[in-house]
């Protein structure tokens, strides 16, 4: 190839390119919006408010959080996946509706996350803690493994719902300890952790930003966290992995930016670089951390082999315990 075209072939590589640029330097042109697939309160508002907070010095611009609950996150989801793929409007997500309900409710979704959802960064990882009721004669996880073997379908475990990070936690209990306990979902934190401080239930698999209050005021015992090591949060608490025959025991929730399918990879780049400046904010940290939370920003590639990772063995799980949502 002569000068001529080299010089040529590099003007339309350079122009075909430009457009990619000028996107990213005129993002975000209007308000921002992280739409949150739950209602008010929970952990995943909290976090995505606390972030928006900081977005708007990172990022530039007004960043507004949009609770759209309803449909175990995926109405929330789904609208996000509708949106102009343009950067402007955001998930928030959860483990849930975007890695674990593909095999809880197969065919029933109407989006497909690996498709229709373009990976951001991981935010923050959540592990779950397991806490029992007073009542319950156990004070560690090696005692309430025994304690469960001794009484096979006796113990009774307490979540938010069917087939999410937390029934998967228990889930995962009992295939690795060989127990076989009754698996009672509700609706929401509160009633699950009532029930197990009136004796009702045995235990059961909670945020820690929700049984922190119940924790604190003795009406429950926590026991341990479910990620691999001890959480940031909790460093006197031991992960259930600590005992040896369950050492291979690690499930956490945790909480993703996520893009409509087809935002143009400079856009997403732009939010990348953002979100992980935020969350390298000593200031943000703590408070995510004092939420449960700790900060994990990823790459966009990073983020999207950490999903096929989780997926592979919230699958397995799910397969395994015959798990479907009615």
């Amino acid at each position: 190839m002569n000068l001529s075209r080299r010089l040529t072939a590099l003007a339309l590589a350079l122009g075909s390119l430009a457009p990619f640029a000028a996107q990213a330097q005129d993002y975000p042109s209007r308000n921002v919006s992280i739409v949150v697939p739950f209602g008010a309160g929970g952990g995943v508002d909290i976090t995505a408010r606390l972030l928006a907070e900081k977005l708007r010095t990172t990022l530039g611009g007004t960043v507004i959080v949009e609770n759209k609950a309803g449909g175990s996150g995926m109405i929330g989801a789904q609208a996000v996946v509708k949106a102009a793929p343009d950067g402007h409007t955001l998930l928030l997500g959860s483990a849930g509706e975007t890695a674990i309900n593909p095999f809880v409710y197969k065919g029933r979704m109407q989006y497909d996350p690996a498709k229709d959802l373009v990976p951001v960064t991981l935010v923050v990882r959540v592990p779950n803690v397991l806490v029992v009721a007073n009542q319950l004669p156990v004070k560690n996880v090696e005692e309430l493994v025994a304690h469960a073997k001794k009484n096979p379908g006796k113990l009774s475990y307490s979540t938010s719902g069917v087939g999410n990070p937390q029934h998967l936690n228990g889930e995962l209990l009992e295939e690795l300890a060989g127990l076989h306990m009754v698996h009672i979902p509700y609706r929401g934190a509160a009633g699950q952790l009532v029930d197990v401080t009136a004796g009702l239930v045995d235990m059961t698999f909670v945020s820690y930003t929700a049984a922190k209050a119940f924790i604190q005021a003795g009406k429950v015992r926590a026991l341990a966290v479910t990620s691999a090591t001890r959480a940031p949060y909790a460093p006197d608490l031991p992960a259930i992995a600590e005992y040896k025959p369950l050492a291979k025991y690690q499930l956490e929730n945790w909480f993703g930016l996520f893009a409509p399918a087809g935002t143009p990879d400079a856009v997403v780049q732009k939010l990348n670089a953002a979100v992980t400046a935020a969350l390298k904010d000593p200031e943000l940290a703590k408070k995510l951390r004092e939420q449960g939370g700790e900060p994990t920003p990823m790459s966009p590639q990073q983020f999207k082999d950490f999903i096929k990772k989780e997926s592979a063995q919230f699958e397995r799980i799910v397969t395994t315990a015959r798990i479907v949502a009615e």
